[in-house]
């Protein structure tokens, strides 16, 4: 089955509603509609659905742009809010009422309550449907839709479903106050944004069934409907708070590099043989809706932190630090001053490579973010003795005027260690207190060459003029 309607661009769209925070189940909704139109040189547009006035507020529309662009995802135009499109759906449903494919509801709603309790189990079927003498009373549009047959869809990733007409009711499609529904809107939208593509979790195939009859009803072209399974907990249930985080932001608050995120939403669900580990360059040419799975995805944290390891890993260092600082910023803690990125620039390369998150890399990073005189911890106090401050001024004077460079520091420390009848050991746990004021840190060459030999040297300097 192809999945590109003929000679039409690609456009795809993502379509939240503004009453809470980003998902992580919309976020990949959003990566794979990114995905299939960027692959395609289609378009991805971003409609807002704030017709629940009640519920939707600006403040969770600008947590959902935030999060699209954390993400990277970026959309062509400005978002559309469908509300403000309630004239052209209005406009919509009276063409349908013109034509025959809608009619005139007078049923109240206490009416409607008692047929459907007279009536259990079946579709409300209103006694307005074929009337000819109508009264001069406020009135709701309802779809005339077919009593017989079947309603099918051919789903890019459920493949053929379908539903017998006897069980869908005619909707409301205009609101006896001249408001539009949902699902009007959510067709007119789709169709006259030009979008090819329906890309959405399959909690949605129930309102598909009823959307299309609307498209047929007005005689446009359906879009490509694909139904992505949802995302589950690592119990494979559905997901909530109990499985810890749940919305983008949440998982940005963590530290995973927007690069991981997009790698690992992407796998979620969807393959391309046996890759796990991929940039966007590559995402973007492999990504089809014939490779997603109709078994819902488990959200796996322990995969999540694999991916996101690698991306830190392979992450350019001017492109790694810029995401420190900005994950600094986003938690509130302040922005790197250039000291800081000086010595935390030539760190990078050693750091990265074992670091999982942002938060995990700041922490290996601590002794480039300090400032002098480091306060050891009490752990690291205990191993700052007068022996080991000895140790420490005859390593200063061995490395004063010789070559900065990782192996030369290192055979100076071994050097040094066996003078005192050491192994390298007893010298390098009081050198990290020193440099660090910690027993846990990176490797003690890796932080003087970042440090340069003025900060190391002083850093030494400070403990070793309390021996005494």
């Amino acid at each position: 089955m192809s999945d590109t309607p003929a000679d039409r661009p690609v456009v795809t769209r993502f379509a939240p509603s503004p009453t809470g925070y980003l998902h992580i189940g919309g976020a990949r909704t959003a990566l794979f509609n990114w995905l299939y139109a960027r692959g395609r040189g289609g378009k991805f547009l971003l409609r807002i659905e704030d017709t629940d006035r009640a519920r939707s507020t600006p403040q969770a529309t600008e947590a959902i742009l935030k999060g699209l662009t954390w993400l990277g995802l970026d959309w062509d135009g400005d978002p559309i809010s469908q509300f403000e499109r309630k004239d052209r759906h209005a406009e919509v449903a009276r063409q349908m009422l013109a034509s025959g494919a809608a009619y005139r509801c007078f049923s109240t709603p206490e009416e409607i309550a008692a047929w459907r309790e007279a009536n259990p189990r079946q579709p409300f079927q209103s006694p307005w449907r074929d009337a000819t003498d109508l009264p001069d009373a406020p009135y709701a549009i309802r779809l005339r839709a077919p009593r017989q047959g079947e309603t099918v869809i051919d789903d890019a990733v459920q493949g053929q479903v379908r539903v017998g007409n006897d069980q869908l009711d005619d909707m409301i499609i205009l609101r006896s106050d001249g408001t539009p529904t949902y699902m009007l809107a959510v067709v007119v939208d789709d169709h006259d944004m030009d979008v090819t593509h329906v890309i959405r979790g399959d909690d949605h195939l129930t309102n598909t069934f009823r959307q299309v009859q609307i498209f047929d009803a007005m005689g446009w072209p359906r879009p490509v409907f694909a139904h992505i399974p949802l995302i589950h907990g690592e119990d494979g249930k559905k997901l909530s708070k109990r499985h810890g985080a749940v919305g983008l932001h949440e998982f940005a608050a963590l530290g995973y590099p927007p690069e991981a995120m997009r790698n690992y939403l992407a796998r979620l669900g969807w393959s391309h043989g046996d890759d796990e580990l991929f940039v966007d360059e590559q995402a973007r040419g492999w990504f089809d809706l014939s490779g997603i799975g109709r078994a819902p995805a488990r959200l796996d944290f322990k995969k999540l932190e694999h991916v996101s390891g690698h991306h830190i890993g392979i992450m350019p260092d001017a492109r790694l630090l810029a995401a420190l600082d900005a994950f600094r910023s986003e938690t509130g803690a302040a922005s790197l001053t250039q000291r800081q990125k000086d010595r935390l620039m030539p760190a990078l390369p050693a750091l990265k490579e074992k670091a999982k998150t942002l938060p995990q890399l700041l922490e290996q990073a601590r002794f480039a973010l300090i400032d002098r005189p480091v306060d050891p911890d009490e752990k690291a106090s205990k191993s700052l003795d007068s022996v080991s401050r000895g140790m420490l001024a005859a390593l200063t004077a061995a490395v004063q005027h010789g070559s900065w460079t990782r192996d030369e520091l290192e055979r100076a420390a071994k050097r040094v260690a066996e003078d005192h009848g050491a192994g390298l050991g007893k010298l390098a746990t009081p050198l990290r207190a020193a440099l660090a004021g910690r027993t846990a840190t990176p490797s003690v060459f890796d932080m003087m060459t970042a440090l340069g030999r003025e900060e190391s040297l002083a850093r030494l300097q400070d403990q070793t003029d309390l021996a005494g």
